[in-house]
């Protein structure tokens, strides 16, 4: 049986391997210095001037100047985002609220932990790679006053992945990064820069992130992204007009801040337009049949007081809604638009249309129409050509409400509102209005994983539910925010809050029992749970990682690898972490022969019809042949046991045989 690693892995190993199938020539060895023999220590690299060769027609050598992007620490912040770690997230079934919004019950599809957002993204590497839809983040700023997390650059490997403390003597693992340190820009990149970097893996191919960021970082940030995501996969950037301007300022007073949009694929966005709801679409077309049903038909009084409702709420109306402006006769909104041709007129109708009232020929545009004779018929045949008076006014064609209920995502966001955050102590929390807005805009269907690693006040996970209930989807959030403990002298302590955590998961909570009693017919099955997890050190001792290090004298002393004061539970969810199992799946606790045993994933039946189980795991002593045998009858796809569970040699060499003979397709692991 294979052992489980227990551990993240080292992209630093994955990017090599990478390299040397693309490139062999490429591939090196150097000597970095020699052991206290003589012994030389050799270390893989790569040759930079034959990649170099590789990729460019011309060599560019290491002394001459090039276009790059560079700070102080940036090699460092590479490998600090490549390091693996054995860290891994235990359940705190405490906090953890189900679909029927009781404490304690785990039935939900949402996550939220506690912890480094940088060890929390590469605990979630193998399980959500490739697998999250949209990444919505609102990190620190770097106005001077921001803190932002201490990654210690001066640690050696093992001693980062020997860290277990999660929070620094002042309980903190935060530091505010001041202007007048020379480092600031230095300190916030090397910041952003890993956790960006791990953060790309997560998206799905149509996946995109999106981030918040004021003046004072906005260039760098574009930076960052395109460096990290491509230039190309840049779709834009929305512009948040707060309606407030700053207070008084040496030079421009800023009234908004900059959402950076960048995408995993620009091929995928190519081909799929990025576009959102008209807004206010279905309140106009509502608008105007109160209007023909007060004034009794479509007449001038009608079409006046629509015009007027237009000119009323333009201020929020997009212009994509307020040109939408005219009523036909039949009651249909709609806008006319030119149908002149742009180009190409040989490919075009010149052909005239007929005025519907005087019989005679209306001017033709000078390179024709934009579409040919056929699809002039149609045009003309559904009632969508606008004519004037008379015949010497060219027709235009109406563009229906109804058949335009979209419209291009506009880099214009405007909401001068706030967010009491239900009332909870947080400053400065992002509007529920403008996070739900932004979410919409990609966050289409069902299953949809929404993303925050700067969680805060929980204003994404609100703003997901909220979305959920309005338009009844499936989407699912994972959280993550550093535990940090509020001021004693803050209203936050003062309301009973000792971590930034609390106050979010308390925000989740009553956003959740808020929604359905505001909306409970639409948000009956609505998934307002989550599961907290929170990042703690690994559940495997030192000897675990480590045998090599010790004599086997030295090993019989550790009769177990696994730590005192973990759980079956803990074991269970670092399992998952390993193996790529969702930790939102479905867990079911049973009895087999009188050891505890966990089925992971629910059933189904595969393509030979066999009812089939994803994870099967015990992690009790003394299992039997007939424990084994009745796990082995479930067909998981993975079987864990602990590697000293087995009740004697017997059980081991039996062991294979026995899942040889019911279920052989089955991958076993060992702790």
């Amino acid at each position: 049986m294979e052992h489980l690693k227990m551990h993240t892995p080292n992209m630093a190993d994955e990017n090599y391997r990478k390299l040397a199938e693309m490139f062999p020539n490429a591939v090196t060895e150097t000597i970095t210095g020699y052991d206290e023999n003589g012994k030389a220590i050799i270390e893989r690299a790569i040759d930079a001037d034959v990649l170099r060769q590789e990729i460019s027609s011309a060599v560019v050598e290491g002394s001459q100047e090039r276009y790059q992007f560079t700070w102080p620490d940036k090699r460092k912040s590479v490998v600090l985002a490549n390091q693996s770690i054995d860290n891994t997230l235990r359940l705190d079934r405490a906090k953890s609220v189900g679909r029927d919004g009781t404490p304690g019950s785990i039935d939900t599809e949402n996550i939220y932990i506690e912890g480094d957002n940088l060890e929390a993204l590469k605990l979630l590497h193998e399980t959500y790679l490739g697998k999250v839809k949209m990444i919505y983040i609102d990190p620190p700023y770097n106005t001077g006053n921001d803190f932002i997390y201490k990654d210690d650059f001066s640690q050696s490997e093992e001693e980062y992945i020997a860290q277990t403390d999660q929070l620094d003597d002042e309980g903190n693992r935060l530091v505010q990064n001041k202007e007048s340190n020379g480092r600031f820009h230095t300190n916030w990149l090397n910041m952003l820069y890993p956790r960006l970097k791990i953060a790309r893996d997560y998206l799905s191919d149509d996946g995109a992130v999106f981030i918040h960021i004021d003046e004072h970082e906005v260039y760098t940030m574009h930076m960052i992204c395109n460096e990290i995501f491509g230039e190309k996969n840049e779709l834009g950037t929305i512009v948040w007009d707060k309606r407030n301007p700053k207070g008084v300022v040496a030079g421009v007073a800023y009234q908004h801040e900059s959402i950076l949009v960048y995408c995993k694929n620009i091929t995928v966005f190519a081909g799929t337009p990025f576009t959102k709801k008209k807004e206010h679409a279905e309140e106009m077309i509502a608008k105007v049949d109160s209007l023909i049903k007060k004034y009794g038909s479509v007449n001038e009084k009608v079409r006046s007081a629509f015009k007027e409702y237009i000119k009323k709420n333009k201020i929020d109306f997009s212009g994509g809604e307020s040109a939408y402006s005219l009523i036909d006769e039949m009651g249909r909104i709609y806008q006319p638009v030119s149908m002149a041709a742009p180009d190409k007129p040989e490919t075009r109708s010149h052909r005239p249309l007929i005025h519907p009232i005087t019989g005679k020929p209306c001017p033709v545009p000078e390179k024709g129409w934009r579409f040919t004779d056929k699809k002039m018929d149609e045009l003309v045949a559904a009632d969508k050509i606008e004519y004037g008076s008379d015949e010497t006014t060219q027709p235009r064609q109406k563009y229906f409400l109804v058949d335009n209920m979209k419209e291009a995502v506009s880099s214009l966001l405007y909401y001068g509102g706030s967010d009491d955050a239900l009332c909870l102590p947080f400053d400065n929390p992002k509007p529920v209005y403008v996070a739900k807005k932004i979410i919409s805009f990609l966050a289409k269907k069902d299953g949809e994983i929404v993303m925050d690693f700067f969680s805060g006040s929980a204003t994404t996970a609100h703003a997901v539910m909220q979305l959920n209930a309005e338009d009844g989807g499936n989407r699912k959030f994972i959280l993550v925010q550093l535990p940090e403990v509020t001021s004693e002298k803050s209203e936050a302590r003062k309301a009973g809050y000792s971590t930034i955590c609390e106050i979010g998961e308390e925000r989740i909570r009553r956003a959740g029992k808020k929604i359905k009693e505001e909306s409970p017919l639409t948000a009956g099955n609505l998934d307002i749970g989550f599961r907290v997890f929170r990042v703690d050190s690994s559940n495997m001792t030192d000897v675990y990682y480590r045998a090599q290090d010790y004599t086997q004298e030295q090993m019989d002393l550790f009769a177990e690898n696994i730590k005192s004061d973990r759980t079956p539970e803990d074991l269970l969810f670092q399992v998952m972490l390993d193996l790529g199992i969702q930790l939102s799946s479905e867990i079911e606790e049973t009895e087999i022969d009188g050891k505890k045993v966990f089925i992971v994933g629910g059933k189904y039946e595969d393509l030979d019809g066999i009812i089939r189980t994803h994870l099967v795991a015990c992690f009790d002593s003394n299992v039997t042949d007939n424990t084994v045998t009745e796990i082995a009858k479930l067909h998981p796809s993975y079987a864990v046991f602990r590697d000293s569970g087995m009740a004697n040699d017997s059980v081991m060499t039996n062991f294979e045989q026995i899942f040889e003979s019911y279920s052989p397709s089955t991958e076993r692991r060992v702790l």
